[in-house]
């Protein structure tokens, strides 16, 4: 059975930008869309500059799709699904994320 965990207060977010925190032994980048009020949660890694800089990057949207820019070489990533809008082959994992009493959860796995 899943549970769900508290990584951080919805407080700690900053509208259209990113967040790093720590689950389940990863670094996951937590995004607040503020237009929609969208809540989304990504791997941090990034594939291409081998480093976890993802959180640092720039939400945009493209085909109504929103999106996260890497902050060193640039490849979009699409913060439903991870996959990469420039390269699809590459894919960021994903994370169900919700706000429950003024806390930010992701779910856990095990």
């Amino acid at each position: 059975m899943s549970q769900w965990l508290n990584i951080c207060k919805y407080e700690d977010l900053a509208p259209n930008s990113g967040i790093c925190a720590q689950f389940e032994d990863q670094q996951v980048a937590i995004f607040f869309c503020q237009r929609n009020q969208d809540l989304f949660a990504v791997s941090n890694f990034d594939p291409f500059a081998q480093a976890n800089v993802i959180s640092r990057g720039i939400i945009g949207s493209a085909q109504g799709e929103t999106y996260v820019a890497s902050p060193l070489y640039k490849q979009r990533f699409n913060l439903k699904t991870g996959v990469c809008l420039d390269s699809p082959e590459h894919v960021l994992q994903t994370y169900l994320v919700r706000i429950e009493a003024d806390q930010v959860q992701l779910q856990a796995t095990r």
